[in-house]
C-alpha cells in the first residue's frame, strides 16, 4: 500500500445543497447546548466529571480499558490492579490535563502548531508512547493495521513524512479562515488531521481534543465542554469507515461531513441532557444539605465533591473560609447518614476513608455502577 496523498484545503469537491439540512440541525443543537452551558453557575465544577469521562473515552477508542470509576479511584488514591491499568489510567488523566491546558493557553494566544505539540507531549507524558517522539511532528513513515503488521498489510498508510511541513501549514491555516459554515470546516479539520496523521502515536486522543478546542476559539461553545467520544464510540466502526473512505469517490467528503454534523447532532441532545440532569441534582442537594447541616460550609463543601465525586477527606483541604478537620468530618457523615455518599472503603492505618457520591457517578456513566 503506499502513501496517501493529501488534498490541500479547502475542498473542491464538497457539495453544499444536501448538506443544508445537517448543517442548520448541528447548529441549532449546539447553541442549544451553549444556552444550558451558560446557564450553569460553575461549569467547571459541574461538569468536571463528565470531562474525564470524555477522557475516558476517548482514550478507550484507541484501546485502553480503564473505567471511569477506575479513573475516580485513582484520582481518590487508590492504587490500580495491574501496571497495565496503570498506564490507562495515566493516559486519561493526560487527556484531561491537555484539555484543561489547552482553554488557557487560548486566553493568551490562538490556536497554532506549538500548541498541539505542547498538548502532544503532555499527553504521552509518562505512558506508552512517551518515546515515540513525544512532542514532534513524525520524520518517518507509519501506518495503521493490526498490531505487529508490516506497512503491506496496514489498512492506511498516512502521507509521506516529507510533505508533513508543507500540509500542516496548509492546515492550520484552514484552521483559522472564515468558511461559510464553522461546522463544515470543523468535520474537515478533524478528517485532515487524522488523514495527515502527523504524530507516531496519539493522534486519535490529539484529533479529537480538537473538537471542543475549535469549537471554544470560534465561540460557537462559551466553554471548551463538548465532549463527543461518546458518539464517536458507539459508532465506531462506521466513524473509520467514513474516514478511510475520503479520497476514494467524488461523494466520500459529503459523507463524512454528514456522518460527523449527524454527531454533533446527537451527541449535543445527550449532552445538554446530562447537564441539566446534573444541574438539577446540583440543586436539589443544594437545598438539602443546607436544611440538614446549617451549616456556611456545606454547599463549598457540595460543590468539591460535584468536582470530585470520589475522595478522602485529605481531598478536601483550602475550602473556602479554611473549617476545621472536625467540622468537615461532621458535615460528611450527616450526608452520609441522609443518603449522599457512601463509603467505598473504610479507612484502615494510614489508608484514609474514601467516599463516594454515587448518584452523581452513576448519572454521568448513564447506569448503575456504584
Amino acid at each position: 500500500m503506499q502513501p496517501f496523498s493529501p488534498d490541500k484545503l479547502p475542498i473542491l469537491e464538497v457539495k453544499w445543497e444536501p448538506l443544508i439540512p445537517f448543517i442548520g440541525r448541528a447548529n441549532r443543537s449546539l447553541a442549544q447546548f451553549d444556552g444550558v452551558l451558560y446557564g450553569l453557575p460553575n461549569p467547571e465544577i459541574l461538569l468536571a466529571p463528565m470531562a474525564t469521562q470524555e477522557a475516558v473515552l476517548s482514550s478507550r477508542i484507541e484501546g485502553t480499558q480503564a473505567t471511569f470509576g477506575e479513573v475516580l479511584r485513582f484520582d481518590a488514591g487508590e492504587e490500580p490492579t495491574s501496571e497495565s491499568k496503570r498506564l490507562d489510567i495515566q493516559e486519561i488523566r493526560n487527556y484531561r490535563r491537555a484539555l484543561q491546558f489547552a482553554e488557557g493557553s487560548l486566553s493568551r494566544r490562538p490556536f497554532n502548531l506549538n500548541l498541539l505539540l505542547e498538548l502532544h507531549s503532555m499527553l504521552l507524558d509518562s505512558v506508552r508512547g512517551r518515546n515515540k517522539a513525544r512532542g514532534e511532528f513524525r520524520r518517518t513513515q507509519n501506518w495503521i493495521g493490526p498490531p505487529g503488521c508490516a506497512v503491506e498489510q496496514a489498512d492506511f498508510v498516512p502521507p509521506k513524512w516529507e510533505i508533513l511541513a508543507e500540509f500542516l501549514d496548509n492546515w492550520e491555516k484552514y484552521y483559522h479562515m472564515d468558511r461559510p459554515d464553522p461546522l463544515v470546516q470543523l468535520a474537515v479539520v478533524h478528517a485532515q488531521f487524522e488523514i495527515l496523521h502527523p504524530f507516531l502515536d496519539g493522534n486519535g486522543r490529539i484529533g479529537r481534543l480538537i473538537i471542543p478546542v475549535f469549537l471554544f476559539e470560534k465561540k460557537i461553545l462559551s466553554r471548551p465542554m463538548f465532549y463527543l467520544s461518546s458518539f464517536l464510540e458507539a459508532h465506531r466502526e462506521e466513524y473509520i469507515l467514513r474516514l478511510r473512505q475520503l479520497g476514494t469517490s467524488s461523494d466520500a467528503w459529503n459523507n463524512w461531513i454528514a456522518f460527523f454534523l449527524t454527531a454533533i447532532i446527537e451527541q449535543s441532545a445527550t449532552n445538554a441532557t446530562k447537564s441539566r440532569q446534573i444541574l438539577d441534582l446540583y440543586e436539589r442537594l443544594k437545598k438539602q444539605v443546607l436544611e440538614i447541616t446549617r451549616s456556611q460550609f456545606a454547599v463549598p463543601l457540595l460543590d468539591r465533591i460535584f468536582e470530585r465525586p470520589i475522595f478522602q477527606t485529605g481531598h478536601l483541604d483550602n475550602l473556602p473560609n479554611s473549617p476545621s478537620k472536625p467540622t468537615v468530618n461532621t458535615l460528611l457523615v450527616s450526608m452520609k447518614d441522609h443518603g449522599i455518599l457512601k463509603i467505598l472503603r473504610e479507612g484502615s492505618g494510614r489508608r484514609g476513608q474514601v467516599f463516594v457520591f454515587a448518584e452523581l457517578v452513576n448519572l454521568c456513566e448513564g447506569r448503575q455502577v456504584v
